[in-house]
């Protein structure tokens, strides 16, 4: 139960299994073929997503050298830990990157961006890189919002969806986002190793201009070889075929029942985690629907208690990263799982807490959970399944 990678169905684990093939013939090529078309249907885009044979960070870098020049201007808004990342990777190809900073724990506000673009009369900020959801946080930012905030102006917006696509709303081309950026371990539920990026045709344009130096995340190669059935180098094949069978089971499901299923697990745990006296991490109005970070009272010892989970209990949730590292837990609900799984964290939890020392009313998180299982299914009976 972290953030990923994630619990993944047994048929995925088979398809990742399967005998080697030869990654440039006929049988990859049909794999290519409907991963492709697949993907599409996720970012809800008609232009081309790419694998490339990476984490996520992978993706982010592509994002910077196939888009950007040394000594472009850049807007950044991070929210956590992967926000910084982007930055990072950013600053580290010579980008001038302009940071407007977001608390941990709180969305990106639409205004603050639309107000610093608005002071750019002249266009010199060439790209604008948000995140879409913070799993070191548990925070999600309104994404139709902030591509309103861009309005008109020239700067292409870069996003960080690794945890998002798939599991929350997000129209590519609708909403004219010019680079998305996913991953096979998350809420599509693959094995890790294989990330994803689809760009708009102003990103394709300005691909060809760009003059960072890039090589194996060129996307003009991964798009020339994508063209002929092929990837430009030796992609993780394995990894290709249980996402092939993921997303097959994703499209099973359909994107919408995939948005409602992740919201309510989302708020299942929140509720349950607020009725044993834990704080949310995230402020009202940013919470994550694929990630949950919590705090125990004053003097909890949070390390001590995720490693109680998992020895004792059988159940592994993420702890803090950077400034948050031993203040928080983060339980991701992402992945093959269900109901039972999260009732099963909870009910996990509220011993852990009681043998740390914190009074818990006994059921308290269970009923709590139920209560929102309960309302949601009576909303909206054919989402009940999952």
């Amino acid at each position: 139960m972290i953030p990923g990678p994630v619990t993944v169905a047994p048929d995925v684990l088979a398809a990742s299994s399967q005998p080697m093939r030869n990654h440039r013939g006929p049988f990859a090529a049909g794999v290519y073929a409907r991963l492709g078309e697949r993907l599409k249907y996720v970012f809800q885009t008609a232009q081309p997503v790419l694998l490339l044979g990476s984490s996520g960070t992978g993706a982010m870098e592509a994002t910077i050298v196939n888009l950007f020049s040394p000594g472009d201007r850049l807007l950044a808004m991070p929210m956590g830990a992967f926000g910084d990342r982007h930055v990072a990777i950013a600053r580290a190809y010579g980008a001038d990157v302009e940071v407007i900073e977001t608390e941990w724990g709180d969305k990106v506000d639409p205004q603050r961006m639309r107000d610093c673009l608005a002071q750019d009369r002249s266009g010199e900020i060439k790209g604008v890189l948000v995140t879409h959801n913070e799993t070191s946080t548990g925070a999600q930012s309104d994404l139709e919002a902030l591509a309103r905030a861009r309005g008109d102006h020239p700067a292409l917006l870069v996003v960080d969806a690794v945890s998002s696509v798939g599991a929350v709303d997000l129209r590519m081309d609708e909403w004219a986002l010019d680079a998305v950026i996913g991953a096979s371990q998350k809420a599509l539920a693959g094995v890790p190793g294989a990330a994803m990026i689809s760009l708009s045709e102003r990103a394709w344009k300005a691909a060809e201009s760009a003059r960072m130096p890039r090589f194996y995340f060129d996307v003009r190669k991964a798009r020339t070889a994508a063209e002929k059935g092929q990837t430009p180098w030796t992609p993780p094949f394995s990894v290709l075929l249980g996402l092939e069978q993921a997303t097959d089971n994703y499209a099973k499901e359909g994107r919408l029942f995939a948005f409602a299923r992740h919201a309510r697990f989302a708020e299942a745990i929140r509720a349950g985690c607020a009725a044993m006296g834990l704080r949310v991490f995230a402020r009202p109005g940013a919470h994550s629907n694929t990630v949950t970070a919590v705090s125990g009272p004053a003097g909890t010892d949070h390390k001590a208690l995720q490693q109680t989970l998992r020895e004792k209990h059988g159940v592994v949730v993420g702890g803090g990263q950077m400034k948050l590292e031993g203040t928080i837990l983060r339980i991701g609900n992402m992945g093959a799982i269900g109901r039972d799984d999260i009732l099963t964290v909870l009910a996990a939890l509220e011993t852990a807490l009681r043998e740390s020392g914190v009074a818990v009313s006994p059921g308290a998180g269970i009923a709590a959970a139920n209560a929102v299982f309960a309302q949601t299914e009576a909303a909206q009976p054919r989402l009940a399944v999952g």
